[in-house]
C-alpha cells in the first residue's frame, strides 16, 4: 500500500474567499485540507472472502477478462464487455447453460472503447470522442460500426464516457469534466446530453454534473437517476458521492456548490456570481455516500432473479477510492426505492473485496466496475483490475412473480409558440430601433454566427428607449424549425440601461463581466449563452428574429434560466421592443479543419 499526504491549502483569507461565501470584503475563516493519497495493494481474485446478504451467493463466471468494464446484456443473454485497455467490446457466452462464460471473442474495437447500450438488435458504443452503432447479429457478434456523433468535447481527467437508451428512445450520454474543478471551454464538459438516435440531434439534458458514469431509469417512474462522483482533495470526508435525480435543464452545482449546499472553498463562481447565486441554480444532492468511493455503472432491478424486496432498487458498483486516508468503496451497494420511486438508504449489498492484513495495511481483491442484470435476473459484476466476472444470484424463494414493465415516455417537444415579439408578455406600444454592424434586415448572416462554424454572437445596437428604461433583455428566436418553434438561439437579460449595444463573441458565461451583470439564460441546446444557427444542411434559409426589450426594472431571473421563465418574469415590464431578422442556410455539411 502507498500512502501520501498533501497539505493543499493553509490559510485562506480575504476578498476571494469572501466572495465564494457571497459577502464581498468580510475575512474568511482559516481553513486546512488534507488530501491523502491511499492506494491498498492489488491481489488475487478471492470470491471465497466475498459477503452477501442471507440467501445470496457469488460465483466466478469468468476469468482473464483484462480491463473489464461497462456490461451490457443482450435479449439472448450474451454479455458484451468495454475493455478501455484493449480498446475493444467482448462478447461472452455460456453456451451449455452451466453459468460460466466459455465463449469469448472480440466483435468490436476503437480506441477509448468504454460505454456501451444494447436497445433491441442495435448496440450503442461511446469512446471518449465518438458515438457509434453497430447491428447486433444473430450469433451475437455485432456487425460493422456506424459513426453517429464525433467530436464530443475534451475529456481530459475524466475519459471513461457512458451512454443509455431513455424510455423516450433517445440516446444519453454522460460527458464528464476535463478537470477535478474547473471552468471548463466547452459547456458540454460536466453534462449529461441528450442525443437522437440518428445523431443529428442533441442538447445538454442537465449540466453541473462532474462525472457521472453511472445512470439508469427507475423502472416505477421513468425518471432518471445517477451517482455523480465527488470533487477530489476536499479531504477524507467530502465530497460525498452524489445521487441525484437527473431532470432536464437542471444544474446540479459542480463545480462551487456540492452535497447538501456546501462550498468548494477552492474556488469561486465567475463575474461577480456569488456561491448564494450558484446555489439558487443547482440542485442538492438527493442522498450522499462515502466520499472517494468512486462509483461506477448503475442498474435497477427489474427482474424476478433477486428477493422481492429488491425489486425497484438500484445497485451500483464502486471502484474504490484513492483520496482518502482510509480506504473506502470496493464493494456493490444497494440504494433502496419505495414503490412511489423515492430513493432512501443507500447500503452495502456486495462486500470483502477490501481486506486489511493483521498490520492494518490494506489491499483489495478486486475493484467491482460494470453491473447488469442477466435476463434470468442474475447480477453480474465485473472486476476491471483482475479481469474476473461475478455472478449474484439469489437461492430464496420469495421471489417477485413478475418483471417490471420498462417504462415508456414518449418525447414530447415543446407546444408551438409565437416569437417573442408577439407574446402576450411582452405587448407594448414602445419601439426601439434594432440594428447590427454585421447584416441588414432580411440579410444572411455570415458563417462565422453559425453553430457550424465560429459560434461567435452577432454584433448588435438599438435606439430609441422611452424614459424609465432600467435594463433591456434579449431573445434571439428560430420559428422555422420542423419540430420545436421556435428554436431559442439566446437568452438574455439585465443588459444595463446605459449600453446601446453589444459588441461581436461574447462569452456564453452565465452572468458577464461587460456589459456588467448581464445575465444569460440556458438556449436551445442547453447551456447559456449564444447558440448559433443550425439549420439542417440544405434547408431553405431560416429566419432569426434578435429581439430586444426595453424594461422597466432590473430582473431577479437566475442565471440559466428558460426562455420561458424570462418570459414570465418580463410580463408587465415591458415598455418597448423592437427587432432585426437575420437569415441563415447551411448547403452543405462545412469542411472539417
Amino acid at each position: 500500500m502507498k500512502r501520501a499526504l498533501l497539505l493543499l491549502a493553509g490559510v485562506c483569507t480575504g476578498t476571494a474567499f469572501a466572495q465564494g461565501s457571497g459577502v464581498p470584503g468580510r475575512s474568511a475563516p482559516e481553513f486546512r485540507i488534507e488530501g491523502n493519497i491511499n492506494k491498498p495493494t492489488q491481489l488475487p481474485a478471492d470470491p471465497a472472502k466475498l459477503k452477501l446478504p442471507d440467501g445470496y451467493r457469488v460465483d466466478v463466471a469468468a476469468r482473464d477478462l483484462g480491463n473489464a468494464r461497462m456490461l451490457a446484456v443482450g435479449a439472448d443473454g450474451a454479455v458484451y464487455v468495454t475493455r478501455r485497455s484493449e480498446a475493444d467490446v467482448l462478447l461472452l457466452k455460456d453456451a451449455d447453460g452451466d453459468g460460466r462464460y466459455e465463449v469469448r471473442r472480440v466483435v468490436a474495437s476503437r480506441p477509448d472503447m468504454h460505454g456501451i447500450a444494447i436497445d433491441g438488435s442495435t448496440a450503442y458504443l461511446m469512446t471518449a470522442s465518438e458515438i457509434f452503432t453497430a447491428p447486433v447479429m444473430a450469433n451475437g457478434d455485432l456487425g460493422p460500426l456506424t459513426q453517429i456523433v464525433g467530436g464530443l468535447p475534451a475529456a481530459g481527467q475524466h475519459p471513461n464516457r457512458t451512454l443509455g437508451v431513455g424510455p423516450d428512445g433517445m440516446i444519453y450520454a454522460s460527458v464528464g469534466s476535463t478537470c477535478n474543478a474547473c471552468v471548463e471551454t466547452s459547456p458540454f464538459n460536466a453534462t449529461m446530453m441528450q442525443i437522437s438516435k440518428d445523431g443529428k440531434q442533441r442538447k445538454i439534458h442537465a449540466s453541473g454534473l462532474r462525472n457521472t458514469i453511472g445512470f439508469d431509469w427507475n423502472p416505477r417512474d421513468g425518471q432518471l437517476w445517477g451517482m455523480d462522483h465527488g470533487i477530489d482533495w476536499l479531504g477524507d470526508e467530502a465530497q460525498p458521492e452524489e445521487l441525484n435525480r437527473i431532470e432536464q435543464g437542471k444544474r446540479y452545482g459542480w463545480p462551487y456548490i456540492y452535497a447538501d449546499g456546501r462550498r468548494n472553498p477552492q474556488d469561486v463562481p465567475p463575474n461577480g456570481l456569488t456561491m448564494e447565486d450558484w446555489d439558487r441554480m443547482s440542485e442538492r444532492m438527493v442522498a450522499g455516500y462515502t466520499a472517494h468511493a468512486a462509483p461506477m455503472q448503475m442498474a435497477f432491478n427489474r427482474g424476478t432473479g433477486f428477493a422481492r424486496d429488491t425489486q425497484g432498487d438500484a445497485f451500483v458498483a464502486l471502484r474504490g477510492s484513492w483520496n482518502r486516508s482510509d480506504p473506502k468503496g470496493y464493494e456493490v451497494v444497494r440504494i433502496r426505492f419505495d414503490a412511489s420511486g423515492r430513493p432512501g438508504a443507500i447500503e452495502p449489498f456486495l462486500t470483502g473485496f477490501l481486506t486489511r492484513a493483521p498490520g492494518g495495511e490494506a489491499g483489495w481483491t478486486g475493484r467491482p466496475t460494470g453491473l447488469a442484470f442477466a435476463p434470468d435476473g442474475s447480477m453480474l459484476v465485473s472486476d476491471s483490475e483482475n479481469g474476473v466476472l461475478y455472478r449474484v444470484r439469489y437461492e430464496g424463494n420469495d421471489r417477485p412473480s413478475a418483471e417490471l414493465a420498462r417504462p415508456v415516455m414518449p418525447m414530447t417537444p415543446p407546444p408551438a409558440g409565437p416569437i417573442a415579439m408577439a407574446r402576450p408578455e411582452t405587448q407594448t406600444s414602445g419601439r426601439l430601433t434594432v440594428s447590427s454592424p454585421a447584416f441588414t434586415a432580411n440579410a444572411l448572416l455570415a458563417p462565422r454566427f453559425s453553430d457550424y462554424h465560429e459560434k461567435a454572437s452577432p454584433p448588435l445596437a438599438w435606439s430609441g428607449a422611452p424614459e424609465g428604461t432600467r435594463s433591456f433583455a434579449i431573445l434571439v428566436d428560430d420559428p422555422d424549425a420542423a419540430s420545436v418553434k421556435p428554436v431559442a438561439h439566446w437568452v438574455a437579460w439585465n443588459i444595463p440601461a446605459t449600453s446601446t449595444s453589444l459588441p461581436e463573441g461574447l462569452p456564453g458565461t452565465p452572468q458577464l463581466a461587460t456589459p456588467k451583470m448581464m445575465r444569460q439564460g440556458a438556449n436551445q441546446a442547453g447551456y447559456t449563452g449564444w447558440y448559433g444557427p443550425r439549420p439542417p444542411i440544405g434547408d431553405r434559409p431560416h429566419r432569426y428574429h434578435v429581439q430586444v426589450f426595453a424594461l422597466d426594472t432590473q430582473l431577479a431571473t437566475i442565471p440559466g434560466a428558460s426562455r420561458e421563465q424570462l418570459l414570465q418574469d418580463m410580463r408587465g415590464h415591458v415598455i418597448a421592443k423592437g427587432e432585426i431578422v437575420g437569415r441563415y442556410a447551411q448547403p452543405r455539411a462545412p469542411a472539417k479543419p
